[in-house]
């Protein structure tokens, strides 16, 4: 989707491959299992690769009643990130992953899924991002991932993935238009994709 991925990347050197800067610049360590409300590692605009929170609660969306909706978007779909109200305003940016995972099967007796890039590398997750302001002025800065439809090699384990940036294609999201950026959010070519079935996850 994704809804847990790992990065086991030093960051100066994913620093170094996307030409950014660490912010702040101290060593994150592996992190084998990285979950929605965790702070994480994105690479915004400027070029720096700042520390967020996965999941975005967006700012001045509110519901029938005219209530604040303070529901977290960890996903949100390519087909409406533009379109939404809840999603005006909101800012790029560039997830990076060693690779993420998905489950299969009954709620009981589901079978974790290892998905990396079969040529080696880095994937990187088209994002949105946006400052949450919260009582006495705290100021929490957020991202959600963006997903699409799955290409071949996931669709049998789930029916959405993220949309993922080749490094040629990082600058057009982060500072390209909008019809520019639109035309990124599309499944990743089939056959780019390893998945392997786990016996134990790294969570567990």
């Amino acid at each position: 989707m994704p809804g847990r991925f790992f990065l086991e990347t030093p960051i100066a050197d994913l620093a170094a491959e996307l030409g950014a800067v660490a912010d702040p610049a101290e060593e994150d360590g592996p992190r084998l299992n990285v979950a929605p409300g965790e702070e994480i590692r994105a690479l915004i605009p400027e070029r720096r690769l700042v520390r967020m929170r996965w999941g975005l609660i967006p700012m001045g969306r509110k519901n029938a009643r005219g209530r604040p909706v303070m529901e977290t978007i960890v996903n949100a779909r390519s087909e409406t990130v533009f379109d939404k109200s809840a999603f005006e305003r909101v800012g790029r940016a560039v997830v990076p992953a060693d690779g993420w995972y998905e489950w299969t099967g009954e709620k009981r007796r589901k079978t974790p899924w290892r998905i990396t890039p079969k040529s080696g590398g880095r994937l990187f997750f088209a994002a949105i991002t946006d400052v949450w302001q919260g009582p006495g002025g705290i100021s929490v800065p957020q991202v959600a991932t963006v997903t699409t439809e799955p290409n071949a090699d996931v669709k049998d384990i789930h029916h959405r993935m993220g949309a993922l940036l080749s490094l040629d294609e990082i600058p057009a999201w982060l500072d390209g238009d909008e019809a520019v950026a639109r035309k990124l959010l599309r499944p990743l070519v089939d056959g780019s994709l390893r998945t392997e079935a786990l016996d134990i996850f790294p969570g567990d």
